[in-house]
């Protein structure tokens, strides 16, 4: 069993900066891909961004250019720094990971494990 815990999120401003940070424990051996969805009311969740074991990135047009996501080399923390922020990044950001090798995965909302979210409210 793999556990996932958001942190990070909170009140910014627009055109701010910030850094959410997804802990993972548990059998973390079996992750092979991980990535952040994020849920705006009344919409459906989206992939913002996804990391493969190998490294390979993914990131919606929405955040190319503005958004970072990495890990850690001992695999327990997942990290996604978003720059630049605006209003309709405003979401709940959720943690989520695959013991598949293909991000493609989680672009299917394929995963086998996600975490319970952090709220993120960009004020303009």
């Amino acid at each position: 069993q793999v556990h996932l815990v958001e942190s990070g999120g909170g009140v910014v401003p627009a055109g701010g900066s910030l850094r959410l940070t997804c802990v993972v424990s548990g059998d973390i051996s079996t992750i092979n891909t991980m990535g952040w969805y994020r849920q705006a009311p009344g919409k459906e969740r989206e992939l913002v961004a996804a990391i493969s074991w190998v490294g390979t990135t993914y990131y919606d047009d929405s955040v190319k250019g503005r958004g970072t996501i990495s890990r850690d080399n001992t695999r327990t923390k997942l990290f996604l720094q978003i720059d630049s922020l605006k209003a309709e990044d405003t979401a709940l950001y959720v943690c989520a990971a695959t013991e598949k090798a293909d991000i493609v995965t989680l672009y299917r909302k394929e995963y086998d494990y996600q975490g319970q979210g952090t709220q993120v409210t960009v004020s303009s």
